[in-house]
């Protein structure tokens, strides 16, 4: 590191110490959030909770009425979870692509920084890898293999007629695979490559299906914060892309959304949702992530304006005729919570109250000196729309007066049973969420 970048470094670890200015951000969660003015920087905001990992015997906290434990431990870097048929688990782990170009000083330093928040001293280097979990009666494992191996950078899956669709930063690949299998020892087809690298800036590619199983729906973050490697780097990126699964035909489904992750279906419905990432560097409390439905043909705003037709200062040249037509998204879930978990309660194995409702995991925020994030909100539905205030259902990921963070909350999932899978890429574990076996059970807490 030259004397410049240890500098800019020296700089952005003593503005950690500051906190934000006052300011409700409660009046950023829900579907009329309040959006300060922008700000701009030379450095911006910088705050991030280092990584530590669990120290044996504690556990993240949880609301009233629920319990939770570890389903599997020592994975590598876990990023997502997904259910098969037959109750199987596959906890999807991945290693990040190569570094992208740096365009501008800072970025060095925000990488550094960033970095800090996922490997830590003695902790496990991650693997692009996919590890199937057999779950027992009692909610523990009792089988936990590898079924791939030496994937690039997964995060994605999904399972239809026997055939189990993995959606690789840069390609979504085809294996055969018959639930109960505990090894793929087949090579995997290509479907359809999806935009890569050099530049891989919002690198993961979630994944689902839709509810006739005709068609895969991927996502494709953008290709940078806001279009500073070039809008021709951003070609097909910031979207939902719709893909025939028998042909690999693929058209965008939905465009300008930032870094979209974890397609849905609500249950029941033709209705597709997913939660996106915002842009960083307008200040700490701009522009805040947000749940939303998903509607054929819509363009969502990235990187010409945000939260439908407000203006992003720096981008040039704009484009009045896509701002004019910029869908507002249904539900915002404040700035910086780096919301890229999403699924729906389906099950009955957790109080009624979240029945239907959206599980949301908040990987938590960088760009601000309060911490945000860290944590599963639900967002209650009603009718197939977000109909109440946010809740916390399981925190104490992170110790935020230390600044220094045991586990962080990435994909979800309903097992078989109905319990809330979490993939923890920190504590390098997935958790299962019950219902409290009676009133009053404790468990123990990171705090």
């Amino acid at each position: 590191m030259n004397r410049t970048a240890i500098a800019l470094l020296t700089t952005t670890l003593a503005l950690g110490a500051c906190s934000d200015p006052p300011f409700d951000e409660t009046s950023q969660v829900g579907p009329n959030p309040t959006l300060p003015e922008p700000k701009q920087y030379l450095i911006p905001p910088i705050n991030v909770a280092v990584g530590e990992g669990w120290k044996p015997g504690f556990r993240p906290a949880v609301a009233p009425g629920l319990s939770i434990a570890p389903l599997a431990t020592g994975l590598l870097h876990p990023r997502n979870v997904y259910v098969l048929p037959n109750g199987d688990i596959l906890a999807i782990q991945a290693k990040s692509p190569p570094v992208e170009p740096v365009k501008r000083p800072k970025d060095p330093i925000v990488g550094w920084v960033k970095n800090k928040a996922t490997s830590f001293p003695g902790g496990p280097k991650a693997a692009s890898r996919i590890t199937l979990i057999r779950e027992g009666a009692d909610g523990k494992a009792i089988l936990q293999v590898t079924l791939l191996d030496k994937l690039h950078s997964p995060f994605g899956v999904v399972w239809v007629d026997n055939t189990l669709y993995v959606a690789n930063t840069d390609a979504i690949v085809a294996y055969p695979f018959v639930p109960g299998q505990t090894t793929i020892t087949a090579p995997g087809r290509v479907l359809i490559e999806l935009p890569g690298g050099p530049i891989d800036h919002h690198w993961t590619k979630s994944l689902t299906v839709s509810p006739d199983g005709q068609r895969l729906y991927a996502t494709v973050g953008s290709n940078s914060n806001i279009v500073e490697n070039g809008i021709e780097a951003e070609k097909n990126r910031a979207a939902v892309w719709e893909i025939d699964r028998a042909s690999g035909r693929a058209r965008v489904f939905a465009g300008g959304l930032r870094n979209p992750n974890s397609p849905n279906f609500y249950p029941g419905t033709n209705t597709l949702w997913v939660v996106v990432n915002e842009r960083d560097e307008l200040g700490p409390n701009l522009v805040p992530d947000y749940l939303t439905s998903v509607k054929d043909g819509a363009f969502y705003g990235w990187p010409y304006s945000y939260y439908g037709q407000h203006l992003d200062p720096r981008v040039r040249p704009q484009r009045p005729d896509l701002v004019a037509r910029a869908t507002p998204p249904d539900y915002a879930l404040g700035s910086h919570v780096a919301a890229l978990g999403l699924t729906f309660d389906t099950g009955d194995a957790l109080p009624a109250h979240y029945k239907g409702g959206a599980f949301i995991g908040e990987h938590g925020s960088w760009d601000r000196y309060s911490l945000a994030g860290y944590k599963i909100a639900f967002v209650p539905f009603h009718d197939g729309r977000p109909a109440g205030k946010v809740e916390d259902v399981v925190t104490g990921f992170v110790d935020r007066a230390a600044s220094r963070s045991f586990g962080r909350p990435v994909g979800l999932a309903i097992d078989r049973s109905g319990a809330l899978l979490i993939a923890d890429d920190v504590g390098n574990t997935v958790w299962r969420v019950t219902a409290a076996r009676q009133a009053g059970d404790k468990v123990d807490s990171a705090r």
